[in-house]
């Protein structure tokens, strides 16, 4: 009997540890990236360019851009990035793409800001033909990310839509994250000056040329990973994304070659990153490809979405109350942020 017992409890524990091990086998671990975008809204340096409109961002001009004020800009901007998904991964963002900026001066200092200066961060970025010098650019952390290839994407505005303006060039860069091959377009499309009807050809023309060098690249691999951004200036369910993009908001319903837009149930219960006509938009969003959503993948896969509203960067008094705490109010330096939320994905790749 003894030796039954004994017999027992020995198969027991072979099975228990059996099962322990199976268990541990089954559980995950996952390297994290985050890629980011951010409007930093009227980020000027204080130097005159005679080729663009940037009167209003200089020591002389009403509001007063001196040296003071695009310091304390610097900061304040260093401040909000460096903590953007620091809770994920230390590093923070690998991935960051940027509207409103006017060149390559402000991207460098930002980068060599106190906050930022040892993630050793690298831009992309070419000049755009935008009547007011502001451009879109992406800063990458080197550590992550690696650039093959980059150029700008000339939008040509249709007649009758905003047609004596230029606009943004759409930044186009491939590169390698982290072992997977991305693509990655930062977008900053017609605002609706002038009226929304009115402009919403001008933010079609965005987009379709957006979507016609997303189409060469799924045509050769449907399954590639590509990284829409921007600052769209439309909501995720505008024509603009659902047309002309043809991005939806349901995961089960994204083919391997479709677009998926990971913002649209939040702008449906209200939630935005900038404050139009007195409303929440949700115009800041970062729409993926079908690639990014197998989670069985050897790759990244997405995770969420997030929109980077601490408590911080929010207005606590005064007609923006609850709103994004933006720089200016009117030509009063308001030792604001910007006057939109920053947004970012989190994706992830398994690891042993």
């Amino acid at each position: 009997m003894r030796t039954f017992n004994h017999m027992k409890r020995y198969i027991l524990i072979i099975i228990l540890l059996t099962i322990s091990a199976l268990t541990f086998a089954q559980k995950k671990n996952y390297r994290a990236s985050l890629i980011g975008f951010y409007n930093l809204e009227n980020y000027y340096d204080t130097i005159n360019n005679p080729n663009v409109d940037d009167e209003e961002f200089l020591p002389n001009s009403a509001r007063h851009y001196d040296s003071h004020v695009y310091l304390d800009k610097i900061e304040r901007l260093s401040d909000v990035v460096s903590q953007m998904g620091t809770e994920i991964s230390p590093d923070g963002l690998a991935l960051l793409g940027v509207a409103e900026i006017e060149n390559d001066t402000v991207l460098t200092d930002l980068a060599n800001s106190k906050k930022l200066k040892s993630r050793k961060w690298k831009f992309v970025h070419y000049d755009s033909p935008d009547k007011r010098g502001v451009d879109v650019a992406l800063f990458y952390n080197p550590v992550y990310f690696s650039v093959l290839f980059s150029e700008p994407l000339f939008v040509q505005l249709p007649g009758g839509s905003k047609e004596s303006f230029f606009t943004r060039d759409i930044l186009y860069v491939k590169g390698i994250l982290d072992g997977d091959t991305i693509h990655v377009f930062v977008n900053h499309w017609p605002s609706r000056s002038g009226g929304e009807e009115r402009s919403i050809p001008a933010r079609a023309a965005a987009a379709g040329r957006a979507k016609r060098t997303m189409d060469s690249i799924l045509v050769l691999n449907p399954a590639s990973k590509i990284v829409l951004m921007g600052d769209l200036n439309d909501d995720p369910v505008s024509p603009s994304l659902t047309k002309v993009i043809g991005s939806k908001g349901n995961i089960d319903e994204i083919k391997i070659n479709g677009m998926y837009n990971p913002w649209v149930d939040m702008y449906k219960k209200g939630i935005g990153t900038t404050p139009y006509q007195d409303a929440w938009s949700l115009f800041d969003q970062v729409v993926i490809s079908g690639g990014w959503l197998n989670k069985e993948q050897p790759g990244y896969h997405y995770s969420r979405a997030v929109i980077f509203n601490k408590e911080f960067i929010i207005q606590k008094t005064g007609k923006y109350r609850g709103y994004s705490k933006r720089t200016w109010d009117g030509n009063t330096y308001n030792y604001g942020y910007s006057d939109h939320f920053p947004v970012y994905l989190l994706m992830l790749k398994p690891v042993n």
